[in-house]
C-alpha cells in the first residue's frame, strides 16, 4: 500500500511550512485514501496558514464536461476561502493573485498524458511563483499508467499550446512531481520548487497496483481504465469521431455512424493490437459528437497492460480511416483550447508531420521507429529527475 504525499506531508510537516502563509492547487478529487480532502488535511495541520485555494480545468468540482468550458472565482463553502479558478478567463495567475500566501501546494491527479492540462496550469504556476518569490510544493500522486513506460512523439515547439508547452512525448513516464522538476529546469523556469514524494510507489506499478481508491479528476476520466488508453483515444478530440463523451465510458468508446468494424479491424497489424481486444458495439452518445446517432465502433478492453500501447492503436486506426472513410472523416476545425487557427489534430499530436505522415499511408509502427532517437534522450532527461527506483 502505497502512502502519497499528502499523507506524507501532513503525517510529517515540515519545519519550513511552520507559520508561513499557504495556498492550495486543487480539486475534488485531491484526497486522501479514506476520501478526506486535502485542504480539510492542510488546514488541520496547519491551523490558520491556509489562505487561497486554486482549481485547474474542469472546476474545482471537476464539473465542467469540455474544454474551453470556463470556471468562475468561488469561494469554497467549507472553508470560507476564495477559489481561484485557472480555467476562466485567463489560464495563467496573476502576480496579485499570489500575494496572500508565501508558499503553493499542488494536489492533483494527472494522467500521465502530455495533453492533460493540469501539468500545464502548474508551469503557469510556477512562472508566477518566479515573479513573485512564491515557493512551490507538489505533493506527488502516482501516475496512473505507469512510470515506466514511454510513447510517442516528442511535441514541436512551433505547435505549443496549453495542451503541450515543452518537448515531451504524449506518454511521458512521469509522476507530477518528477515532470514538475524536469520542465522547472528544461524550460529554463528556475522556480523554488520542491515534491513530497510518495512513499511505497514503484515505476512498474498500474494504478490497480497502488491499492489507493480511484477519484476521477475530470468528469470523463471516470476509471483507471480510462487513463490506460487516454494517451491515444484523445486524439479523435480532433476530428469527428465520437472518443465517447456522452456515454459511460469516454474513451474506452469510440466511433462513428460510418463505421465498418470488420473492415476496420482487417486492416490493423496485430502489433497494432497488442495487449487489447477491440470488441465491436453500437452505442448512442447522449452529448457531444452524434448526439442521440447510434455508432458503429468499438470498446477497448486492455487484457495486458504492459503490452499495450494506446498511442500506436489510436494512430494506426487513423491512418485506417484515412484510408477507408475519405468522405465520411473529417478533423475538427478551430477553435480548440484557445487557438483558433492552429488545426486541433496537429495540436493533439504536437507535430502537423505525424498528421501529414499518416495521411500519405505511412504506418505508425514506421514512424515510431523514426521517433527513437529522440525518445532516448528524453530517456536520459527524465532518468535524471527519477524521484522512485
Amino acid at each position: 500500500m502505497i502512502r502519497i504525499g499528502i499523507e506524507e506531508l501532513v503525517s510529517r510537516p515540515p519545519a519550513f511550512l511552520r507559520g508561513r502563509r499557504l495556498a492550495l492547487l486543487c480539486n475534488q478529487a485531491s484526497t486522501d485514501r479514506n476520501f478526506i480532502h486535502s485542504r480539510e488535511l492542510i488546514s488541520q495541520a496547519f491551523p490558520g496558514q491556509l489562505t487561497c485555494l486554486f482549481s485547474p480545468q474542469h472546476g474545482f468540482y471537476s464539473e465542467k464536461q469540455d474544454n474551453m468550458i470556463e470556471s468562475d472565482h468561488i469561494t469554497d463553502p467549507l472553508t470560507g476561502l476564495p477559489v481561484y479558478s485557472l480555467y476562466g478567463d485567463k489560464r495563467r495567475p496573476d502576480a496579485e493573485m499570489f500575494e496572500s500566501f508565501e508558499v503553493l501546494l499542488v494536489d492533483l491527479i494527472d494522467v500521465g498524458t502530455r495533453v492533460y492540462t493540469f501539468i500545464w496550469t502548474v508551469i503557469y504556476c510556477l512562472q508566477t511563483a518566479v515573479e513573485t518569490g512564491t515557493a512551490v510544493v507538489i505533493l506527488d500522486r502516482p501516475n496512473p499508467v505507469g512510470g515506466h513506460l514511454v510513447e510517442g512523439n516528442l511535441l514541436l515547439a512551433q505547435w505549443s499550446s496549453f495542451v503541450g508547452l515543452h518537448p515531451i512525448p504524449m506518454r511521458h513516464g512521469l509522476t507530477l512531481g518528477e515532470l514538475a522538476l524536469l520542465l522547472n529546469r528544461e524550460m529554463g523556469i528556475g522556480a523554488e520548487l520542491e515534491v513530497v514524494p510518495m512513499q511505497g510507489w514503484q515505476r512498474t506499478m498500474f494504478f490497480p497496483d497502488t491499492g489507493f481508491p480511484w477519484v476521477y479528476p475530470s468528469p470523463n476520466m471516470p476509471s483507471p481504465q480510462t487513463a490506460l488508453v487516454y494517451p491515444g483515444q484523445v486524439i479523435w478530440e480532433g476530428s469527428n469521431i465520437s472518443e465517447g463523451r456522452g456515454t459511460t465510458l469516454p474513451f474506452e468508446l469510440f466511433g462513428a455512424p460510418f463505421f465498418d468494424q470488420d473492415a476496420i479491424v482487417s486492416q490493423l497489424d496485430r502489433r497494432h493490437l497488442a495487449g487489447c481486444v477491440l470488441r465491436p458495439v453500437v452505442f448512442e452518445p447522449t452529448s457531444g459528437k452524434w448526439a442521440g446517432t447510434p455508432c458503429r465502433g468499438f470498446q477497448i478492453h486492455v487484457t495486458d497492460p504492459h503490452a499495450f500501447r494506446s498511442y500506436r492503436l489510436s494512430l494506426a486506426l487513423l491512418g485506417v480511416l484515412l484510408r477507408l472513410y475519405p468522405d465520411e472523416f473529417s478533423y475538427k476545425e478551430p477553435p480548440y483550447e484557445y487557438e483558433f487557427e492552429r488545426m486541433p489534430m496537429d495540436l493533439i499530436l504536437g507535430d502537423q508531420q505525424v498528421r501529414l505522415a499518416l495521411e500519405s499511408g505511412a504506418d505508425v509502427l514506421e514512424l515510431e521507429q523514426a521517433w527513437q532517437p529522440d525518445l532516448d534522450r528524453f530517456e536520459s532527461l527524465r532518468r535524471a529527475v527519477f524521484l522512485y527506483d
